[in-house]
Formats: C-alpha cells, structure tokens, sequence
C-alpha cells in the first residue's frame, strides 16, 4: 500500500469516524465516506489491548499485505480499518477471508447510499 494510498493524520481519521457509515464484523470495523480527493485511502488502527508496540506494527503490516489484495483502489470512498482483539485469535487467513467480506458488504453499503436507498446504510 503506498503512502498515498493512506490516511494518516488524526483529523482525516476524525472526520471519517464521525459520519457514523460503518460495516461491522468480529475482527474489524470498517468506517467510509465517500471520497474527497481523487484517488481512495485507507486508514489502520491498532488498539493497545491488542499487544505491545512490536505486536501492533506486526497487525499493520499484515493488514496492509492484505488491504494490497483485496482493494482495487479505484472505490469511490475512503475506508478507516478498526482492528478488534478478537483479530489475535485467528490465522491470517481467516483475518483475510473476513476483511474480504466485509469489503464486499461496504461495496454493497455503497451502492446502496448511492441510489437513495438509505435503510442500508448501516
């Protein structure tokens, strides 16, 4: 994932997170609004309660390999990644298959916001 394919400061973080868009599963919550610039990012946060410093770094990078293989970035929103404490518990490849689905469901969540259909917004 390049670093212009990130968000990084807090406010962007911030302003995401408070328009309440969110998709939900065990290990993650992912946040979106649609996009201000030309190209979408994502963002990545790792709790404390999921370990030290090393172990949080470690998450981040796997979730970036996986965020690498699954988003296309060209997505017309820009997606803020929760990792849950539950995201320990299981292989990378479970992790992998569930943040697959989840970004199944906020494509669908988006098209849905798009046609005025706004009982599926969350």
């Amino acid at each position: 994932m390049k670093k212009r394919d990130r968000i990084l400061k807090n406010r962007e973080f911030s302003s995401i997170i408070s328009q309440r868009r969110i998709v939900k599963t065990p290990s993650y919550i992912l946040y979106w609004q649609p996009r201000e610039q030309d190209h979408p990012r994502v963002g990545i946060s790792v709790g404390k309660k999921l370990g030290n410093a090393v172990h949080r770094n470690l998450v981040k990078r796997q979730v970036r390999s996986m965020v690498d293989c699954i988003f296309q970035f060209d997505e017309d929103y820009d997606t803020i990644l929760i990792i849950r404490p539950v995201y320990a518990r299981h292989s990378y490849q479970e992790n992998l298959e569930e943040l697959r689905n989840a970004r199944k469901r906020l494509g669908q969540t988006n098209r849905n916001m798009k046609r005025g259909n706004r009982k599926h917004a969350q």
